[in-house]
């Protein structure tokens, strides 16, 4: 069953759920968060993030990407963004008011990190809070292939860090880096035994779903999808570009479901206690354009945005959605 429950929104890039159950959304070109009340499928503004910049007009990635909400949101009222600026991208932490007016629940943002490396494309973007109650973010390469192999850069990286933006304790590197190698990981979301797992483009070959240990090589740009490399960590699943893609997921019923762009469809990965997948199946196929992100709202409930207003094909009457997908 697919219900819509939003509609009109300008490339709704990131998801993450408020304590009340509600959803907040970013959208990546007008640079506005919104409130999602699922069950009363209604939209709210809450305000704007200030001194984001997006390059839609050159078919970019760039722009307000992911959202992430602290796990001490009762007492600290903070919501955690990643987003692009004209030299870099940033992660920062906004103060939530909810007695504000209307449109205008967000304080002013503190930035948390800044130099993630930048660029038209590969600029990464998913930011979640990991088990363990530090904050992730992934990052791109910016077209710069080297980067995701230099440890101490923070391009073509998972990171791993405190709440203030520090490296947390346990960190590989003694830095940001959980791990390396990557070329652009645009999903990240953790199995009911607390492993990482993470959806990553591949380049005009093998896109892939990764499971993530800290201090791995994923190995771009040296190798793409399967390998018997020495010191690479190869994917658990790979797919052509044609049908894949991949941006967000999550996990629900043991399995990951992953959305696909150019592939508009949502792949379900069956997933086994070994860190192994079972054959994906595809869903969705063609009905809804470019899917985006995936969150998980029930044990058998997921959210699911298009993208079909992000500067790669026409959008149709309605676009971009959230729509509400029960699965099995």
């Amino acid at each position: 069953m697919v219900r819509t429950l939003a509609t009109g929104i300008d490339v709704p890039w990131g998801l993450a759920r408020l304590p009340d159950g509600t959803v907040l959304v970013s959208a990546r070109d007008s640079f506005r968060i919104y409130r999602l009340d699922v069950a009363a499928a209604r939209l709210d503004r809450v305000g704007t993030v200030p001194g984001v910049v997006s390059n839609v007009a050159q078919q970019g990635e760039a722009g307000l990407l992911g959202i992430a909400v602290s796990p001490a949101f009762t007492r600290d009222h903070l919501v955690y963004t990643y987003y692009s600026t004209a030299d870099d991208n940033r992660i920062a932490a906004i103060p939530w008011d909810s007695s504000a007016p209307a449109g205008r629940q967000l304080g002013t943002p503190r930035v948390l990190v800044t130099g993630i490396p930048h660029n038209v494309h590969h600029d990464g973007g998913r930011l979640a809070f990991g088990p363990d109650g530090y904050l992730y973010a992934t990052t791109g390469e910016a077209q710069q292939p080297a980067l995701a192999q230099d440890t101490g850069s923070l391009g073509g990286k998972i990171l791993r860090m405190t709440t203030a933006g520090r490296p947390a304790p346990g960190n590989p590197f003694g830095t940001l880096v959980w791990s390396y190698g990557h070329r652009n990981v645009q999903g990240i979301a953790w199995d009911a035994a607390g492993r990482l797992w993470a959806s990553e483009f591949g380049d005009h070959s093998e896109d892939e779903l990764n499971l993530i240990r800290p201090g791995r090589n994923y190995g771009w740009p040296q190798t793409e999808g399967r390998t018997s490399r020495a010191g690479v960590t190869g994917p658990v699943a790979e797919w052509g570009p044609p049908e894949d893609s991949p941006s967000g997921i999550a996990i629900a019923r043991g399995s990951v479901w992953m959305a696909a762009l150019r592939g508009q469809r949502l792949w379900r990965i069956p997933l086994d206690g070994a860190g192994t997948a079972a054959t994906p199946q595809d869903f969705l196929v063609g009905r809804y354009g470019r899917l985006r992100s995936v969150l998980t709202v029930g044990p058998d409930t997921l959210l699911v945005t298009t993208s079909n207003r992000d500067g790669r094909q026409s959008p149709g009457v309605g676009d971009d959605r959230i729509l509400l997908v029960r699965v099995t």
